[in-house]
């Protein structure tokens, strides 16, 4: 089975992002990273930063290295996601995939895009699978008249047309909407958790709502780490993604 096939079967998966802890820290769920990835090994694949996925590669936890970094102390320039590392190095850690971060309408934009590009480039060559982490929220962000996907769609087809296997992007609030984003690209798209505050129930209902749109399944953090129970929510989010299960199945079989 390729490395593709493992982190995408059927070209669906449930993705959790820890990489949060070097954007800012301490936050809640990723206090003791060994706990957290034991509880959560089933999800199809932990997107995290490089030392991480060298730390814990040998757990059988597939993961997919996040190459995109900036922290809290950056002051104007916090949005602007720098490369730490290279396709190469990150597959000899151990890792199955590579993750880039865009955001669009940042004044750093350009600079996000052309490392973007060198990453798939690389990727090209290493037959690697590439996440876009592409979000449509940058000051500059101008939204098309009409465009009721706010930006999601142009987002899904930027990390398409630069060669990304899978983009990770915002839902757009309806299965209508939601529908031209996965329509606009022959890649899957994962959706990110939404806002904070949301309860389980609402969570799941959204992840089932993008997935009867077309969705390709959850790149999720803050909402299965920081839940009382994530290894729970994962099972919960492969059931309705895999299964096809209602949200009220996948939350009494999972124990939620």
């Amino acid at each position: 089975m390729s490395d593709r096939e493992t982190i995408l079967p059927g070209g669906k998966g449930v993705w959790i992002p820890i990489d949060h802890g070097v954007s800012d820290f301490p936050v809640e769920g990723l206090e003791n990273l060994e706990e957290l990835i034991q509880s959560i090994s089933h999800a199809d694949a932990i997107v995290a930063q490089k030392g991480v996925v060298s730390h814990f590669s040998s757990t059988g936890a597939n993961f997919v290295a996040h190459l995109s970094v900036s922290t809290r102390h950056a002051g104007d320039r916090s949005s602007d996601k720098m490369l730490v590392g290279g396709v190469e190095e990150s597959l000899s850690r151990g890792a199955k995939g590579v993750s880039v971060q865009v955001n669009m309408g940042s004044p750093d934009e350009p600079e996000m895009i052309e490392r973007l590009g060198a990453i798939t480039q690389d990727s090209h060559y290493l037959d690697c699978p590439v996440l876009g982490m592409i979000y449509p929220r940058g000051e500059n962000l101008d939204i098309m008249e009409g465009d009721d996907t706010m930006g999601s769609a142009h987002a899904a087809r930027l990390a398409f047309e630069l060669g990304c296997d899978v983009v990770k992007t915002k839902w757009t609030g309806s299965i209508d909407s939601f529908r031209k984003v996965t329509s606009s690209v022959p890649i899957p798209v994962l959706i990110a958790g939404g806002p904070a505050g949301s309860s389980t129930e609402e969570t799941l209902t959204t992840v089932y709502k993008a997935m009867q749109a077309g969705g390709g399944g959850v790149c999720m953090g803050r909402q299965v780490f920081s839940h009382p129970n994530p290894g729970a929510m994962v099972s919960a989010l492969r059931a309705i993604i895999h299964d096809g299960s209602s949200v009220e199945k996948a939350m009494q079989d999972s124990g939620l």
